[in-house]
């Protein structure tokens, strides 16, 4: 799962039914430090895409050979969640099944290897969908990583943030200080983990910001721009256009539309990723 951390896995079997198709089941654990559950026993939405992420590196490695120290980049994830039917966890954790199915998939040179591919996820608990997610992965050997990597590094210097004030973990929904993905510098809100060793966030080195972090800062970024009223997005969409690199810190700019709000990272004046959050 590339992952050091036994505790961050959340796959606990993953089944062939052929023809692209599989079956997986997980478990999402109600004392997840990251993401606990409400109040009201709801998992954090954004344990949907990190099912999706876990299923993006096991079914490639496992069923279509591609090797487990390719590098996996994400190239655009989305998710959709019915509040209805989401499970609740008032006690233990909340098991859950998916139905997933690769399509789009891409080879190398005389097809011998598989180079990326879509995968779209249906989540199910107790009996009943809750949740569609989808996106699509790039698989990189060693060579080809290093080589994209070396054509991406153009601006690695450290940027000094002459005034930034970090949010409470309360403005954010978050459940601690470590927690705090984004600092606000003169009116512009920037990528800037308070914790780069984070469990979950940075369980093991990179030499990017991970597509999660991405995510998740940009949540944290349109609870900052709404004062708090937008924190729990329901569905969303994401597209990562190059590498969001770790420094210089990247600018994070929402845009609310009503209950919907428009995201999108700059570095350096480049557009890195964009996307859309959508709340009840």
């Amino acid at each position: 799962m590339h992952r050091v951390s036994v505790a961050e896995v959340l796959l606990t079997d993953v089944r062939t039914h052929g023809d692209d198709r599989f079956e997986a089941a997980a478990q999402w654990p109600r004392s997840h430090p990251t993401f606990p559950h409400g109040g009201d026993g709801r998992h954090h939405p954004l344990m949907i895409a990190e099912t999706l992420r876990e299923l993006g590196i096991y079914i490639p490695t496992r069923y279509y050979a591609v090797p487990a120290g390719a590098h996996f980049l994400i190239r655009d994830i989305s998710y959709r969640l019915d509040p209805e039917t989401e499970p609740r966890a008032p006690y233990g954790a909340s098991d859950i099944t998916c139905r997933a199915a690769v399509t789009d998939i891409r080879t190398g040179p005389c097809g011998r290897f598989v180079t990326g591919m879509r995968l779209d996820v249906v989540l199910s608990a107790g009996g009943k969908l809750f949740a569609w997610a989808g996106g699509t992965a790039r698989f990189l050997d060693g060579t080809t990583y290093a080589e994209t990597r070396a054509a991406a590094h153009g601006h690695t210097a450290r940027r000094r943030l002459r005034a930034a004030v970090r949010p409470s973990p309360a403005q954010l929904a978050v459940p601690a200080a470590r927690d705090v993905l984004v600092v606000r510098d003169g009116g512009v809100v920037y990528l800037d983990p308070a914790d780069p060793r984070h469990p979950f966030f940075f369980d093991h080195w990179s030499d990017h910001m991970p597509g999660l972090v991405l995510l998740e800062g940009a949540r944290q970024a349109a609870a900052l721009a709404t004062g708090g009223a937008l924190t729990r997005p329901v569905a969303c969409r994401m597209k990562a256009i190059r590498f969001t690199e770790s420094y210089p810190p990247a600018v994070v700019e929402c845009t609310s539309h009503g209950r919907t709000c428009v995201f999108r990272l700059r570095q350096a004046g480049i557009c890195t990723a964009v996307g859309v959050l959508q709340y009840l």
